[in-house]
């Protein structure tokens, strides 16, 4: 079973935990089912409900009615995923600049957990 842990940000904020919070009722629902099956399914779980992005960066998906919401994640040496941020897609392709966002709080958190270690 693989640890789900969300990124928080220097100030103590948790961008995806954020988004999650202000879904409805419905999605947040969905979006935690996908989180419980990445909980089981690590690095086994595929689409629908998982799709490899770019450098790492991964999706976690979920659907409901025409809404479609994604929480984007990445993996830590061991069975840790983190949850870095999440949005509401509106187009065909992931927003370049979540992609970017998620690998900028990758980076702060490997950093972050680099030094503590030291």
């Amino acid at each position: 079973m693989f640890e789900i842990e969300f990124y928080k940000k220097t100030d103590g904020t948790a961008p995806a935990k954020d988004f999650l919070e202000s879904l409805d009722i419905k999605m947040r629902a969905k979006m935690l089912m996908s989180i419980e099956l990445l909980k089981y399914g690590g690095y086994q779980l595929r689409e629908p409900y998982s799709k490899s992005l770019d450098d790492g960066i991964l999706e976690l998906r979920a659907k409901s009615g025409n809404n479609i919401s994604r929480v984007l994640y990445f993996f830590v040496v061991g069975e840790t995923t983190v949850l870095t941020n999440g949005f509401i897609k509106k187009q065909q392709k992931t927003p370049k600049n979540e992609i970017e966002r998620a690998k900028q709080y990758r980076t702060d958190y490997l950093n972050r957990k680099e030094n503590f270690h030291d």
